[in-house]
């Protein structure tokens, strides 16, 4: 960044909402005045051509302008120059699209009142046959007081002007994409930057010469050519935004080539002297002699708003500039020699110049005071606080928020589809598969092109159509899009919402995302049953209040059970899942939920939860959902160790289909080596170890897929019954929704199907991480370690770490820092194998000895048994539980092995095979089989 800015002699603004780019800009004595001066030139693609006087002493700008004249064409470049056969004075150069014209300027003194008249004629013109690129000019085949004129199209193709005649057409070889253009007078030469990001040279004779109509008239429309010999050629490797040819005696001529990173200084004769690498992106180049012997200086435009001035490849002076220039040319005005002329693609006109001239500012002088040093140190005390109020909740980010440009609304549909839209199911119910419609509506501030949204679907859901493509959405008019969701695959769903996104490109050019969830009703995944009268896992919650009628609650669920009783209700996962059963006891203010498993609760007691109280907060009074009975963390650690077995069975297989792998691979190649080689050799039983190996390999594969859905399914059920202990724990505790949060990011329902990092070792990590700091008794707590995030060799740590973080909270411990700690909880252990007779639940007599905390109800403090966990789940080890560990392990060994034969085996029963096979018999077998795979 510079220190210094440019000094600002003259400037305008050209026209409103016009264009410019490179060649929009020349300089040049149009007007052939005797003071030589020059005048300023531009013309833009709109048409417009304009020629300014420039002189700071006027207040009027207009008279500024000495001549404006609008084309119906676009100005794509235009020089001055000797263009005229019959005179050498200064001609201006105009190129269009499809023509090029020539005029002259002259003046009319004293024709009108503040001065003279600039007259625009046409001397001639040359109508193209292509469209038109750039031109170049200068004195081709060494002619003297004459310019011609070389045009570039966009095909590649060079078309020679001399003067009012056109001499010829050439195809340059490899031309795909036009470049900047030059003409080197030295040499007599063409040199021109291609699309393959090389610079190369043309000598004017080889094309004068390369003609393929002798005797015949040259012309432009021209389909075929001679190939024209390059006279050299240098590789860049990158795209070429201008070049220069510079020729300021006694220095030698040169070539500076203008890239998108470097700058490169060549001979004239393809010789790379210099290269100058760039450390920002550059928009032109000038250069301009220097006052030293054999120095040319060159200036750099940059997009960083900077005008930068080179010696060779040394930086000698740097100023900042008040726009980004395409085009720079250095002019002598009245009152300023070599000024700075540039020019911005939006019309900015400016003629500047290099100085130090600093910005004098006197401060002004204040009025003396006496100091009040308390009230000044009342004064800092408030503006420290503010300053540090500021400082910790300071936004990084823009305040501009995706939402701002976009919003999303999406509604779910409370009931059903009356004709589902399912479709691509895995399973088959016999009551059908529903759906629900979701409407998806979006607004935009401004308009908004090319808007992609996208629903996600966590497992075990679908929908009709996934992503959608938006073409535009104006303001006024937003749009909506219909999907239907429904259950594709059989399993328990984890998760009640699905993920709508939109991506698209904002009004300050970044790409967006807005993310929001839609929650899908219950009924999508439950159908009413009857209910099941004796099962294997039972939770029972308690109310401050009467139990209400279950009809009345769940009037959307009834069923078979309509008109009943409503003190029993049964709900059954699709496809036929497991039965739940809602039992509400009609002396006791306590609702039971029992399945024979586990993880199928979650959903049915989440829902009794929230319609519970959405039903009795209506009258006066506190309601409160409670639980009192103990926690099923030894169902819970199955679930765990299961999931983690797949997991690990995953990494074994995955490794002896490794290892299978890399063993086919050298077995092919021993073969390959023995069937090219001339002098046939025995095949000592390689094809028997290929076949093997790729059955082998085909088992596992099989395998590895089977352990991956098993995987999936057990994530799925392990999320669930995260979700179950989740509720459990805060109807336990009676949790704020603050420390609920905390609780469900610690303890994390979802579970996520990586190798590196899967979900054990992330919830021992943040367990771990809590119970060394909020949950913290000592110092001697807070000094453990944490967990590493790496895959352990088995779940005790983790299983002892949520029964530790249990047994916590249950003495009080809070999960927010600040919170008082809570009573310590007393936790019966209920009987397993209770009945319901007649929707009454029978409580069982099980004595309080084995509760989570060693307190009686009166408060006496009790020693407990265990010191880690809770205790009432804790079964001790016995004999014949180690020899049922081992019998599992033998048999999931067993699968293993069953699934990868032995090749020794394998080898022994092919050899006992008919031995009547030919040995061609066996090798052309073996041939068949490497190439077949």
């Amino acid at each position: 960044m510079s220190l210094f800015k440019t000094r600002d002699w003259w400037s305008r603004s050209v026209g409103e909402e016009e264009e410019f780019d490179q060649g929009c800009l020349c300089l040049g004595n149009i007007d052939n005045d005797t003071n030589g001066l020059d005048k300023i030139i531009i013309g833009s693609f709109q048409g417009i051509l304009r020629i300014y006087n420039p002189n700071p002493s006027n207040a009027n700008s207009v008279e500024d302008v000495i001549l404006e004249h609008a084309f119906k064409q676009p100005i794509l470049q235009l020089e001055v120059g000797k263009f005229s056969s019959a005179s050498e004075s200064q001609k201006l150069a105009i190129l269009h699209p499809r023509k090029l014209a020539v005029f002259n300027v002259s003046v009319l003194s004293g024709t009108v009142e503040h001065g003279s008249q600039y007259q625009l004629s046409l001397l001639y013109e040359h109508n193209l046959q292509r469209t038109a690129f750039n031109f170049c000019y200068g004195p081709f085949g060494g002619v003297k007081g004459k310019d011609f004129i070389c045009v570039q199209s966009m095909d590649g193709t060079v078309s020679i002007f001399e003067q009012e005649s056109f001499a010829f057409t050439r195809f340059l070889p490899g031309a795909l994409l036009p470049g900047p253009i030059r003409y080197m007078p030295r040499l007599d030469s063409f040199v021109t930057a291609t699309s393959s990001w090389k610079v190369e040279a043309y000598r004017y004779q080889v094309l004068a010469v390369a003609s393929e109509t002798a005797g015949r008239e040259e012309t432009q429309n021209i389909k075929s050519g001679k190939k024209i010999a390059v006279d050299w050629s240098f590789n860049i490797g990158e795209q070429a935004l201008d070049l220069v040819y510079v020729d300021y005696p006694p220095a030698q001529p040169f070539i500076i080539v203008l890239g998108e990173h470097t700058v490169f200084h060549l001979t004239d004769n393809g010789m790379l002297k210099t290269a100058k690498k760039l450390e920002y992106d550059p928009s032109c180049v000038l250069p301009y002699a220097s006052l030293r012997e054999n120095k040319v200086n060159y200036l750099v435009g940059a997009h960083t708003k900077s005008l930068l001035v080179y010696e060779d490849t040394t930086l000698k002076w740097m100023a900042k500039t008040e726009f980004v220039p395409v085009q720079l040319r250095i002019g002598n005005f009245s009152g300023l020699k070599a000024g700075i002329v540039g020019l911005s693609d939006s019309g900015h006109l400016e003629v500047m110049y290099l100085g130090t001239d600093p910005s004098v500012f006197t401060p002004p002088q204040v009025e003396a005071r006496e100091i009040n040093f308390a009230a000044m140190e009342a004064e800092m005390a408030k503006l420290m606080k503010h300053v540090k109020a500021k400082s910790t909740n300071s936004v990084i980010t823009p305040s501009v928020k995706p939402e701002d440009d976009l919003s999303i609304y999406v509604h779910v549909n409370p009931n059903l589809d009356e004709v589902s839209m399912a479709s691509g199911m895995d399973y088959q119910d016999e009551d059908g598969v529903p759906s629900t419609t979701v409407r998806i509506q979006m607004k935009s501030r401004l308009p908004l092109e090319n808007v992609k949204l996208e629903i996600t679907c966590p497992w075990p859901l679908g929908c009709t159509q996934s992503e959608f493509m938006i073409q535009r959405i104006d303001p006024g008019s937003p749009s909506e899009t219909f999907v239907a969701v429904f259950q594709r695959y059989k399993g328990l769903p984890s998760h009640l919402y699905v993920h709508i996104s939109g991506t698209f490109t904002s009004a300050a050019g970044g790409r967006c995302v807005i993310v929001t969830k839609a929650n899908l009703p219950t009924k999508l995944f439950l159908k009413p049953v009857f209910p099941v009268k004796n099962a294997v896992h039972k939770i029972t919650i308690d109310t401050n209040r009467p139990p209400v009628n279950l009809n009345d609650i769940f009037p959307d669920m009834l069923g078979q059970n309509e008109g009943g009783q409503g003190s029993a209700l049964g709900f059954q996962f699709l496809g036929g899942g497991p039965v739940v059963s809602l039992l509400a006891s009609k002396t006791s203010q306590r609702y039971r939920l029992q399945s024979d498993q586990l993880e199928a609760i979650w959903l049915p007691l989440r829902e009794l939860v929230g319609r519970l109280n959405n039903h009795l907060k209506k009258g006066q009074g506190d309601f409160r959902v409670s639980f009192d009975g103990a926690l099923p963390l030894q169902e819970y650690f199955e679930l765990i160790d299961f999931h983690f077995d797949l997991r690990q069975s995953n990494l074994q297989y995955r490794e002896l289909l490794s290892q299978r792998a890399a063993q086919f691979r050298t077995i092919q190649k021993r073969l390959l080596t023995r069937f090219k080689d001339k002098t046939p050799a025995p095949l000592q039983n390689l094809d028997t170890l290929l076949e093997g190996t790729y059955r082998q390999i085909l088992a596992l594969a099989d395998a590895v897929e089977e352990n991956s859905q098993a995987e999936r399914l057990a994530a799925n059920n392990l999320s669930s019954a995260t979700y179950l202990l989740n509720i459990l724990l805060k109807l336990w505790l009676d949790m704020s929704d603050e420390e609920f949060k905390v609780l469900e990011a610690t303890l994390s329902p979802i579970v996520s199907s990586s190798e590196d990092q899967g979900w054990e070792e992330t919830v021992d990590a943040s367990i771990t991480h809590l119970l060394r700091t909020v949950m913290a008794k000592s110092a001697k707590d807070q000094a453990v370690n944490p967990s590493p995030l790496t895959p352990p060799e088995d779940t005790s740590k983790v299983k002892k770490h949520i029964a530790l973080f249990c047994d916590r909270l249950g003495k009080g411990a809070r999960l927010v820092e600040g919170l008082k700690e809570n009573k310590e909880k007393v936790v019966k252990k209920h009987s397993s194998s209770s009945l319901v007779e007649q929707s009454e639940i029978i409580e069982d007599k099980t004595p309080v000895d084995e509760m989570l905390k060693g307190k009686h109800k009166s408060g006496q403090k009790k020693k407990r048994d265990k010191t880690l966990g809770l205790p009432q789940r804790d079964q001790p080890f016995s004999e014949n539980s180690l020899l049922m560990k081992e019998e599992d392990d033998y048999k999931a060994k067993s699968r293993l092995k069953s699934l990868v034969p032995d090749l020794d085996v394998l080898t022994k029963d092919m050899d006992d095979m008919d031995d009547n096979s030919s040995r061609t018999n066996d090798e052309d077998d073996s041939h068949e089989i490497v190439y077949s795979l």
